[in-house]
C-alpha cells in the first residue's frame, strides 16, 4: 500500500496518508531519548500510584507490552533479578511480531525492587496477578498528557522512547571503572549487536552532571553506585 507523508507544524513530525486516504502520525527520528533533568521533571508529575509503571519501563527497558505482563512471581527479590516471560518475538519478512518470544532474565536495582514490593504490598497483588491494573492506551495516554504538562513536545516522544532511554543510559555508566558489556545491555533489551547499534546513538549527548544524575536514578544497578 502506497504512503504519502506531509509535513505538520511540529519540525520532525509528518502525517502519513495511505492510498485508502486514511491518515496517521508519524515521527522522522524516533531516536529522542529523555535526559536525566527531563526524565525528573516528566516523573515528579505523574501521581505517586502511577509512577511505577514508567519508572519499570526505564529500569528494565521492557517494552510496554511486555512491562504490562509482569507479575509478582517473575522476581527472585533475594538475587535482585528479573525474568520477563512475555517478550517480543522476531518476525519473517511480512509477518508481525507477537508476543511470545524467549524469555529474559537480568539484575535489576535494590532501590527499585523497594519500590515494587511496596506497590504489590499496597495493591495487595497475588503472586500469579499482573502488576498494572492499566491498559497501554491508558499508560500511553497518561504520558503524553504529562509530557505536555511540564513543559516537553510530547510528540517527539512515545513510550517506546523510555526503552531507548534504558538503554542509552547504560551506555554512559562505567561499572568499576570499566565500560558496562554492551553484550549485556543488547541480553537486556532483546536486541542483537546491530539493531542496537542501528537503532541506538551516541552517549556523547549526555555531559558529566548528566551521567552522574543517571547513575543516581538508576540506583545500584550493575553496581553503579
Amino acid at each position: 500500500m502506497k504512503l504519502k507523508l506531509e509535513p505538520t507544524k511540529h519540525e520532525g513530525l509528518f502525517v502519513g496518508i495511505k492510498s485508502d486516504g486514511k491518515k496517521y502520525t508519524v515521527r522522522k527520528d524516533r531516536h529522542r531519548t529523555f535526559y536525566p533533568d527531563e526524565w525528573l521533571k516528566f516523573i515528579k508529575e505523574v501521581k505517586e500510584d502511577r509512577k511505577i509503571i514508567y519508572e519499570t519501563l526505564l529500569q528494565t527497558g521492557a517494552r510496554i507490552e511486555e512491562a504490562l505482563h509482569i507479575r509478582p512471581k517473575d522476581f527472585n527479590f533475594e538475587r535482585e533479578n528479573l525474568t520477563l516471560y512475555v517478550t517480543k518475538s522476531k518476525a519473517s519478512k511480512g509477518q508481525s511480531k507477537l508476543m511470545g518470544g524467549s524469555k529474559r532474565g537480568f539484575n535489576v536495582s535494590s532501590q527499585f525492587l523497594k519500590k515494587i514490593k511496596k506497590h504489590i504490598r499496597d495493591n495487595n497483588i497475588a503472586e500469579e496477578d499482573y502488576l498494572f491494573k492499566m491498559s497501554k492506551q491508558g499508560v500511553f495516554q497518561l504520558f503524553k498528557r504529562t509530557l505536555k504538562k511540564v513543559g516537553l513536545n510530547e510528540w517527539e516522544f512515545s513510550l517506546h522512547n523510555i526503552r531507548k532511554t534504558s538503554g542509552m543510559w547504560l551506555k554512559t555508566v562505567q561499572r568499576r571503572g570499566e565500560d558496562l558489556d554492551i553484550s549485556e545491555i543488547c541480553m537486556r533489551l532483546g536486541h542483537d549487536h546491530n539493531t542496537f547499534l542501528k537503532h541506538y546513538g551516541s552517549p556523547s549527548i549526555y555531559n558529566d552532571k548528566d551521567r552522574d544524575m543517571i547513575v543516581e536514578i538508576m540506583g545500584d544497578v550493575y553496581k553503579l553506585l
